[in-house]
């Protein structure tokens, strides 16, 4: 199992250069918001961004394996991810409201602290302050992907009054090192927790500078800015609870997002226990992922940039990862368990991630009504936390040895019935001029 992880770590390393030069090359304008004061900008927003991406990344590869390096029980661990996922939707909504009421930059600080207290909390055995750190982890993962985006297009559009189509090369360009920072921290915690011989534990704990450094930043650079609107919150959630029950394409995106987005929280709770009996390098594994996520994403761009109508894509992925989770239900069978198919089934769910992400934001962008699109969003993630955390809490049992195959199984019908939402959506969608991109959309769409 080594000796493939590493060799598919390699080969899909090379394709992703491959595949992310040439949507580089085929974009048609690369010099749109190359504005010297607007790079100067961006930079000041991307040095406190990214070193908090690479705090949040670092602690990715070996979660469950610290919880199963302390002792822990399969279905305790479960637990564990449970309450992650819940303080996360349960904070989703809250978040970016705080951030526009007390402010995106005192949002981003206490995001610093937050998330630290809650490596620090890993070094702990006890149980009870393992939950609490997943619960404080929950809270930082929601200011991380509310505060920060918030202080910036505040600062883009307000302060320095840049044309707001430059928002969508910052956002794009922060994907592109996004990924590259999650596969360079998968490298660096494998060489920690392995290559070193630290423990799982390091890397957590190497998360804490990074976080540190994001904070002074921000600190030292960022001056505060608040929402110049006073939404009331039980108005805000009200107004996107009407648009999804009025709109049947809101509706439906609604669906796809819950039952896809599911499984995915589910996979990320099920890999390791799958490959680790094999004994892979699980940030290698880890970064492998990550790898094949922009391969996915490259992909997508491509055939975006021949005219491949969105929604075509978004069903393409979602119908990858349906029969990539089939295969997993054959690999994952305890009579013949087969962990190099389930690994490469798993590289392929992971593809279609890269792929599905992308494909949803722009379906979301043209169906769901700007000014209620983050509380629609938030309800949305209310029945995908309450799948997900319902599937691990009932099915993942050590004394049930067929717990891993039954997930499967469920996330394959999950994933089959998202793919006939999505087929329902391209039927209602036939004729809908709103999912037409122009060339300005593709542009956008592609950071140029």
């Amino acid at each position: 199992m080594m000796v493939i992880t590493y060799s598919a770590f390699c080969v899909l390393g090379l394709l992703c250069i491959g595949l992310q030069y040439w949507a580089i090359k085929s974009r048609k304008d690369p010099t749109i918001g190359n504005n010297p004061i607007f790079k100067n900008f961006q930079w000041g927003y991307f040095v406190a961004y990214f070193p908090a991406l690479l705090g949040d990344w670092l602690q990715g590869p070996y979660l469950y394996k610290l919880y199963s390096y302390y002792g822990f029980q399969e279905d305790q661990i479960a637990v564990l991810y449970v309450f992650g996922f819940a303080s996360t939707v349960l904070l989703g909504t809250w978040a970016p409201v705080a951030a526009d009421r007390y402010g995106r930059r005192k949002l981003c600080i206490v995001f610093t602290v937050v998330y630290s207290l809650a490596c620090l909390f890993k070094l702990s055995r006890n149980y009870g302050i393992l939950l609490l750190g997943r619960i404080l982890g929950g809270v930082a993962t929601s200011l991380l992907f509310s505060a920060f985006e918030a202080w910036y297009v505040h600062e883009h559009l307000e302060t320095h009054d840049f044309p707001k189509e430059w928002i969508a090369v910052t956002f794009n360009r922060a994907t592109v090192w996004n990924g590259i920072l999650a596969i360079v921290a998968g490298v660096i915690a494998n060489a920690l927790a392995e290559w070193v011989n630290l423990g799982p534990v390091s890397p957590f704990i190497l998360a804490i500078p990074f976080l540190v450094i994001s904070g002074a930043v921000v600190i030292s650079r960022w001056q505060e800015n608040y929402s110049t609107q006073k939404v009331k919150l039980r108005h805000s959630c009200m107004a996107g609870l009407k648009n999804i029950f009025t709109d049947p394409k809101i509706f439906l995106i609604g669906i796809i997002i819950s039952l896809f987005e599911s499984s995915m929280y589910i996979f990320v709770f099920l890999w390791t226990p799958i490959l680790n009996p094999a004994n892979p390098s699980l940030g290698i594994v880890f970064s492998s992922f990550m790898v094949c996520i922009m391969i996915g994403s490259a992909i997508f761009q491509l055939l975006q940039l021949q005219r491949v109508p969105v929604i075509y894509l978004l069903a393409v992925s979602i119908i990858f990862a349906l029969l990539a989770n089939i295969v997993c239900v054959i690999a994952t069978e305890p009579d013949d368990m087969n962990r190099q198919l389930a690994f490469v089934a798993f590289l392929v769910i992971e593809i279609s991630v890269g792929m599905y992400f992308p494909a949803m934001a722009v379906m979301q962008s043209r169906i769901i009504p700007e000014v209620n699109r983050v509380s629609v969003i938030n309800w949305f993630r209310v029945p995908l936390n309450l799948i997900a955390c319902a599937v691990l809490m009932t099915l993942h049992n050590n004394s049930f040895r067929h717990g891993n195959v039954l997930i499967f199984v469920i996330c394959t019908g999950l994933l089959a019935a998202a793919s006939m939402s999505v087929i329902k959506l391209i039927s209602l969608s036939r004729d809908d001029d709103e999912l037409r991109l122009t060339e300005e959309d593709v542009a956008e769409n592609n950071g140029l």
